[in-house]
């Protein structure tokens, strides 16, 4: 016979036991997800269809996403800033590769570990003797960076205070100021340089200091106006991110992206604009 307290644990247990299957039942099942079209090999758009985006960030969510049992739909937005808005305002759930800014932790949920980090490099000319391993080696020489590379706030603001660069519309411009020697150095990504210099047929002139200047994480960032955003999904998404920076899959992805990008670059009929 059951003592009063083992009916009491009983009564309850079958009491809750209905309510966290209905949170089970009622958990997100499909995501809608954007960010920028323009960070390539993380993310960019598809030029076979594009209203989507494609590249490692957006293939590394849809395995961790698969895996939670979650449909996920990668969906060109516009520019970043429309992107960003549109998450903002919750008619799109989530950002797959924004760094994180402290003007957002108002709207956004900052899913940590980081997808991915880029890693800032300085690029010059082949021989260059002088040291540009840090930011004091780059004071007083000319240099440029695209206005699409996305640096941290730390390193933006040390760049304001200590560097003059020319802002270029995209990185293609940048690389070539740097190959007519118009610029000493141009701060770029490890792996869009890589593919660009390539692209460009710039890789025997043009090469990355050894050591990057910055390396900012691009994080998954959840929507406080979605849907979809509870303690349930914040939680397997954060265990999927720690899962995957222990793994070695993010450089896999990467590489796999950074091949097919470099591909679609050497088509004819493409022209770069990074």
């Amino acid at each position: 016979m059951l003592s009063p307290r083992q009916t009491l644990t009983s009564l309850v247990a079958g009491l809750l036991l209905p309510s966290m299957a209905a949170v089970a039942a009622g958990k997100c099942e499909r995501l809608v997800v954007t960010g920028s079209p323009d960070a390539p090999p993380y993310l960019w758009r598809d030029p076979q269809d594009p209203k989507r985006l494609m590249g490692a960030n957006a293939d590394l969510l849809k395995d961790a996403a698969s895996q939670m049992g979650v449909k996920v739909e990668l969906l060109f937005a516009g520019k970043r800033s429309q992107a960003l808005e549109e998450v903002r305002t919750g008619r799109m759930d989530l950002l797959v590769d924004t760094p994180l800014n402290a003007s957002e932790l108002e709207t956004l949920d900052f899913i940590h570990p980081p997808i991915a980090q880029n890693e800032i490099m300085v690029w010059t000319r082949a021989g260059h003797a002088q040291p540009f391993n840090s930011l004091a080696d780059l004071n007083g020489h000319s240099g440029a960076i695209s206005e699409k590379t996305r640096v941290t706030s730390a390193f933006e603001s040390a760049i304001k205070e200590h560097l003059t660069l020319e802002k270029q519309p995209n990185l293609t411009q940048a690389l070539q100021k740097l190959m007519l020697g118009q610029v000493e150095f141009v701060l770029a990504g490890r792996y869009a340089g890589m593919a660009l210099t390539q692209a460009l047929g710039m890789s025997g002139d043009l090469q990355a200091q050894p050591l990057p200047v910055d390396k900012p994480g691009l994080y998954l960032a959840l929507s406080f106006n979605s849907a979809c955003n509870d303690p349930w999904l914040r939680g397997q998404l954060a265990k999927k991110m720690t899962e995957l920076a222990a793994s070695g899959r993010s450089s896999e992805a990467v590489a796999r992206n950074l091949a097919l990008w470099k591909a679609q670059l050497q088509q004819p009929a493409s022209t770069p604009n990074q």
